[in-house]
């Protein structure tokens, strides 16, 4: 322990407390307690303490190992709690000791400096300030020539009339760039200026030293004081450039600019100059204790004036935002309306975090205040302007080749239905990331040491392995549906899918999209820690229950699933299925929806299928069966169906529907009734319905014109006889007197019409049941609607 504390007496750190030069470092051994205590109080005496303790104990055992080392490291709560009562029990110290430093400055006593000691050791200090100071005054008069000439120049571009563009830069962007060169020139001159101001004064104090080659302590604070404050005012004059407006960042009126920028200034010099230079002055003259509540009193005052003036100018401001983004684009307005609302508690948070930083780490408050600002200004820039760039793309959707397009009639919606959704999700990562470094600039989170860390490494990785999943089953699904919305769409080589193709591939397409959506998320559940082992366990065992409780579903599945393989039915298809007959409207897994001619639509599970009676399969059969009386040639009925068909073959609807020579099978009944013959017409498949109507129709207009009589019910009349096996008379009445009409009478019932010849008829309805024919012959006035 005492060779540390030797080693730290002896360290270089000690100049920014220097010893009066009658007290050598030799003296060493005999260290006083306040001694001592001035020299734990300088951080970087401290920390070369500790250092040589970790040294010692170091060499002595082994060094731990990293999972230890992390178990053992407080968290963010424990560093809390111990820097607040470190906080506390300092300023209680600090306040002790100020009050004896005071009673000894009273009563006539000196504490760190003599007043001879004090006058050569602020000397420095006092030439350099002097010469930083004249030097400052004079570069910036100088530079204020330069800073209106860029105005003007800036002015004149902005005003000039649009020139036609030069290597395809619009000119408003060449007006744009122009100004950015401007502010950044004139960033650079007020940098130049600070920098030249302080080597002026470090010049003057090498020049007051003694022996003329070591910069004074006092003076080395000084200068460093006026760089982190006067830089940081660099900063606050760029934003706000009160005398030159065509270099002010961000655009607002001269009176607003001169308000802001005034008080940023203040605030900016007092909290500087206060904690880097008033403290470590009245430190090194006085003594520490007094030095630290010096700063801790300007670093209140500061904090009281800065959170006043943000309180009494909230509304104000959130109204000048307000109407900012009442005219900005939907990105930056919504942006606008947000900080409006919160502007204020984000000030005040800023200059409290000031205030509790300068407290707690006096010698870099600033600087890290400064390095926190403007690593949280440039991420909220650089995202800000990721997401803007994400929202411009947003807004333009994807457009795929004609020819893709006629392909895969469905790959351009779906592809733009993927591309918000990951545009959006690659926005919400920025944020994250957004707002992880901004926690890792204000040292609430450190980004760099959770990546280097166990939990760090595995959180990267599982969310690449979620992307990986993600986008692996989302191109699984785009070429699974691409494929099959290629064969659904019609080709000139293929021509259209049949219905038998369409049905199957709907059904496959719907079962890839189950298995891709179950694996998926099986897959990311296993991917955030959860164990997918029970889960697989309980669906199958609720499967096995389902299974057994429910049979008829896997009936209907299984059933289903061959009907589709036998190619039994397909949409659109003329079905009879468990006694309802109809057109096939929708096809699952495991049920059929028929829509019948009444319009009703039946739901038929396929467990209840036993027989599929499809009317819609290669060809059909128009089957007719007409019973003639008894009295008529059957050779005669044949020949006028035959006639029949013939006036058929030649109508242009039904036509070309009949795909070969009618069939006549001959007589299939004779019985009380008539006698029956049976014909055959093939047809197209679905179109037998129409020319069984357009036939019978012709049908009945020949057998008309003919006179052959389709049979009425018959019926035998027996009068009785008495037991002598005689009949009574029978009263009959005679038929009237009527023309000889020879062996063509018409029948009972029957109007005879004249045949009229529809060969080439142009309009189909004469075929499909028009009978306007009969009402004009009936009435020949009737106007034809």
């Amino acid at each position: 322990m005492l060779s540390c504390l030797s080693f730290v007496w002896q360290a270089p750190a000690m100049a920014a407390f220097p010893l009066k030069p009658q007290e050598p470092a030799a003296a060493s051994p005999a260290l006083s307690p306040a001694a001592l205590a001035d020299l734990l109080d300088n951080p970087e005496v401290r920390k070369a303490l500790v250092d040589a303790l970790r040294a010692q104990e170091a060499g002595a055992k082994p060094a731990p190992s990293r999972a230890a080392a992390q178990a053992a490291e407080p968290g963010l709560q424990e560093r809390m709690a111990d820097g607040v009562q470190r906080f506390l029990t300092g300023v209680a110290a600090d306040m002790g000791q100020g009050v004896d430093d005071m009673r000894a400055l009273a009563s006539g006593g000196s504490l760190r400096m003599d007043s001879g000691t004090a006058g050569k050791a602020l000397l420095p200090l006092a030439l350099a300030a002097v010469a930083t100071i004249i030097a400052f005054i004079l570069l910036r008069m100088i530079a204020m020539r330069i800073y209106t000439r860029i105005d003007h120049w800036v002015a004149e571009q902005s005003c000039e009339p649009a020139a036609p563009p030069k290597r395809g830069v619009p000119a408003p962007m060449r007006v744009l760039y122009r100004r950015a060169g401007a502010i950044l020139g004139a960033l650079a001159i007020d940098a130049g200026v600070v920098l030249l101001a302080a080597m002026a004064g470090g010049a003057a104090a090498l020049w007051s030293t003694p022996g003329r080659g070591t910069l004074d302590s006092l003076a080395a604070v000084f200068l460093q004081a006026f760089l982190a404050v006067e830089i940081v005012k660099v900063l606050i004059r760029t934003v706000f450039a009160v005398r030159h407006p065509h270099l002010r960042l961000l655009p607002m009126s001269d009176e607003l600019a001169r308000y802001w920028n005034a008080w940023l200034l203040r605030v900016a010099a007092a909290a500087g100059y206060g904690t880097l230079l008033i403290g470590p002055v009245i430190s090194a003259s006085l003594s520490p204790a007094l030095g630290r509540l010096a700063s801790m009193v300007i670093m209140l005052a500061v904090y009281v004036y800065a959170v006043r003036v943000i309180w009494q100018n909230r509304q104000s401001v959130r109204e000048r935002l307000d109407r900012r983004a009442a005219g900005a684009a939907t990105f930056v307005g919504s942006r606008l309306r947000f900080l409006s609302r919160v502007w204020h508690v984000l000030g005040i948070g800023y200059f409290t975090i000031l205030l509790v930083v300068s407290q707690v780490d006096p010698i870099n408050a600033l600087p890290f205040m400064a390095l926190a600002t403007a690593q949280t200004l440039l991420v909220i820039g650089v995202g800000s302007l990721l997401i803007l760039l994400l929202n411009a793309m947003l807004t333009k959707p994807v457009r795929l080749s004609e020819d893709l397009r006629r392909r895969l009639p469905l790959l351009e919606a779906r592809v733009n239905a993927y591309v918000p959704a990951t545009l959006k999700l690659v926005g919400w990562i920025i944020r994250v990331v957004m707002i992880l470094l901004i926690l890792d600039a204000w040292r609430a989170f450190d980004m760099s040491r959770w990546l280097a860390s166990d939990a760090g490494g595995a959180a990267i990785r599982m969310v690449l392995n979620i992307v990986i999943v993600l986008l692996i089953a989302t191109l699984a699904w785009t070429v699974i549906a691409s494929i099959i919305e290629h064969r659904l769409s019609q080709s000139e080589e293929r021509g259209m899918p049949t219905a038998r193709e369409r049905t199957l591939l709907a059904l496959f397409r719907n079962a890839a999209l189950i298995v891709i959506v179950t694996m998926t998320a099986m897959v990311l559940l296993s991917q955030i820690g959860i164990d997918v082992g029970p889960l697989i366990a309980g669906a199958g065992v609720v499967g096995l229950a389902i299974g057994f409780g429910a049979q008829k579903l896997v009936q209907d599945i299984i059933t289903g699933v061959f009907i589709q393989l036998e190619n039994g039915m397909n949409e659109n298809d003329v079905v009879q299925v468990a006694g309802v007959f109809g057109t096939v409207e929708k096809m699952t897994i495991r049920s059929v929806g028929i829509r019948t001619l009444d319009g009703g639509y039946h739901l038929v599970p396929f467990s209840s299928v036993d027989v599929v009676a499809n009317h819609m399969r290669d060809f059909s059969y128009h089957l007719g069966e007409y019973t003639i009386a008894h009295r008529e040639s059957v050779d005669d009925a044949i020949e006028h169906l035959r006639a029949a068909f013939a006036e058929l073959m030649t109508d242009t609807v039904l036509g070309p529907e009949i795909l070969e020579e009618m069939t006549v099978a001959g007589v299939t009944a004779v019985n009380d009734k008539g006698v029956t013959i049976r014909i055959l017409i093939k047809t197209t498949p679905g179109m037998q319905w129409a020319v069984q109507r357009g036939y019978n129709r012709l049908l009945k207009k020949h057998f008309d014109a003919a006179g052959i009589e389709l049979p009425y019910p018959h019926t035998v009349v027996y009068f009785g006889q008495d037991k002598r096996g005689y009949a009574p008379p029978a009263n009959v009445a005679l038929q009237t007197e009527r023309p000889d009409e020879g062996e063509g009478a018409r029948a009972a019932g029957h109007t005879r019409r004249r045949l009229k010849p529809e060969a080439g008829a142009e309009d189909p309805a004469e075929v499909l049941g028009n009978e306007l024919e009969a009402r004009e012959e009936a009435d020949p006035d009737t106007p034809r609607t």
